[in-house]
């Protein structure tokens, strides 16, 4: 009898301490060790299938025969509840892939809210296409430095995922501004946006977005040399911005700037290469936006010191990363100058 119930014990003890313990320590587990555990006995591959919380993630970044690893893991039930998917710069990921997963495997995508496609060079439309249509959920979609996308796959793209608040476009050069349009109308609640190097885009794509995506918090419009001011006043139409990148931004001037400066909630600014500013626009950066925590002016000759006593005024107690290299007209410009004016900050160095 006393044999029974030590039995029953230590059933009790498996079932809900150790399966306890594993749905915690689980979770901070690396995918391919999680896995292994699988391989450990019956008992604990029943326990960790038993948990959902394990396998809502699905990480094939940079492995090689990525497109088939992620079918043969669809295919188990224990994804079938999958949040997140990364596949960047994961190899051989090809259009293919996706058309299997929306004809055999679609009910297994209709939780995922995270999808990463960075690097993917082998995906076009088509397959674009195919991901989004079983992907409803889906909030954060990232595919930076794929060539092959066009104003098509974006059209897929909002009509399938209706949800969507952080896109990144990065390095998508050959759309246009019928996708800033797209995204305009279907996205307004979008709040975060990266459209680095999308060469194609003009004024008027951009403006679609920011007289209709208010709630925007981070916009990056890294080496877009292509907008003007006209545009660029229009930024300020965007009252919770936080992060905004305009390295490169060649047709900036101070009063485009100023009209920036409006942005009152701006914790990083970087202006790297904007060579039309000058103290003017800084300092309507520093009357209004008292909460920086990164500047970059790198390569601006036309600010002097007058810049920077004024962001010394108004963000000293905050800022944490200021990088002046290349801003000649600077004279106080050693760590311990720029220390006595920000004695926050840690790095001195945004651009290497």
């Amino acid at each position: 009898m006393a044999k029974k119930e030590d039995k029953v014990e230590v059933l009790t003890w498996r079932r809900e301490t150790v399966g306890a313990v594993m749905s915690i320590v689980g979770t901070r587990l690396p995918q391919r060790d999680l896995v292994s555990l699988l391989l450990v006995s019956s008992w604990l591959h029943r326990t960790l299938v038993s948990y959902p919380s394990l396998w809502q993630v699905l990480d094939f970044h940079e492995m090689t025969n990525a497109g088939n690893r992620l079918l043969t893991a669809l295919s188990q039930p224990r994804y079938k509840h999958v949040r997140q998917i990364n596949l960047e710069f994961g190899q051989d990921i090809e259009d293919k892939h996706f058309e299997i997963l929306k004809n055999e495997f679609s009910s297994s995508l209709q939780h995922l809210e995270m999808l990463n496609l960075n690097g993917c060079q082998k995906i076009f439309d088509k397959g674009l296409e195919a991901i989004t249509y079983i992907s409803p959920s889906l909030k954060v979609f990232s595919i930076y430095w794929n060539v092959r996308i066009t104003d098509i796959g974006i059209q897929h793209l909002v009509k399938n995922c209706k949800h969507v608040v952080d896109l990144n476009l990065s390095g998508c050069k050959n759309i246009t501004d019928h996708s800033m349009q797209l995204i305009a109308d279907c996205y307004q609640d979008l709040e975060s946006l990266n459209i680095t190097r999308c060469i194609r885009l003009s004024d008027s794509g951009l403006d679609h977005v920011l007289t209709s995506c208010s709630s925007l918090q981070n916009l990056n419009l890294y080496a877009l040399s292509r907008f003007t001011d006209r545009v660029y006043t229009k930024i300020s139409l965007l009252p919770h911005l936080r992060v905004l990148d305009l390295c490169g931004a060649q047709n900036l001037s101070d009063e485009g700037l100023a009209c920036i400066a409006k942005c009152k909630k701006l914790v990083s600014l970087n202006l790297t290469w904007c060579v039309r500013i000058t103290d003017v626009g800084v300092l309507a950066v520093a009357r209004n936006c008292t909460s920086l925590e990164l500047v970059s002016l790198f390569g601006i000759v036309g600010v002097t010191d007058k810049s920077l006593e004024a962001l010394s005024r108004s963000c000293a107690g905050t800022l944490e990363t200021l990088d002046i290299n290349g801003c000649v007209n600077i004279k106080r410009r050693s760590h311990e100058e720029l220390l006595q004016l920000f004695p926050q900050v840690k790095c001195f160095k945004v651009h290497s």
